[in-house]
């Protein structure tokens, strides 16, 4: 039975307030799919014919990541465009944040913890194994010094 608080209208039509929801209420993730679901449902068992799910783009390549075909900085790593939110912070060449890493081992770097030789980032540990003085007294550890 509806009354005046459980009733809902739409282009001079009544509806309870669930149906109402279920028809032209938003869609999508967090609205009305109980426990935390991801509800699909269009409303067609109601009739409801068109959708905001129906409008999305149908491009390839849309959304995707950085792309290598887009107007802007390219990455030295990847050689994709560096949009702004996903550069690295702190460097004047742009980097992706995810391809910002030590050449060698991999480690995730900013700039207070890099070192660049001839366009690649390292760590500060692998560049001066790699590319720093090198020969007797350097490198070994605490034992450099010796006195024997």
């Amino acid at each position: 039975m509806l009354d005046s608080t459980t009733v809902a209208h739409h282009e001079l039509q009544l509806f309870c307030k669930q149906c109402h929801g279920r028809k032209f209420g938003p869609k999508g993730y967090g609205f009305g799919g109980g426990a935390g679901a991801l509800g699909m449902d269009k409303g067609e068992r109601f009739g409801n014919k068109d959708c905001e799910m129906d409008n999305k783009p149908k491009l390839d390549g849309v959304g995707g990541g950085g792309s290598s075909s887009g107007t802007g900085p390219k990455c030295p790593r990847c050689s994709k465009t560096v949009y702004d939110a996903e550069r690295a912070i702190g460097v004047n060449t742009p980097w992706h944040k995810s391809c910002f890493n030590c050449k060698a081992c991999k480690k995730t770097l900013d700039s207070t913890t890099m070192a660049m030789h001839e366009e690649e980032v390292y760590c500060k540990n692998c560049y001066g194994k790699s590319f720093g003085p090198s020969g007797y007294g350097f490198g070994q550890g605490a034992g450099t010094l010796s006195m024997g």
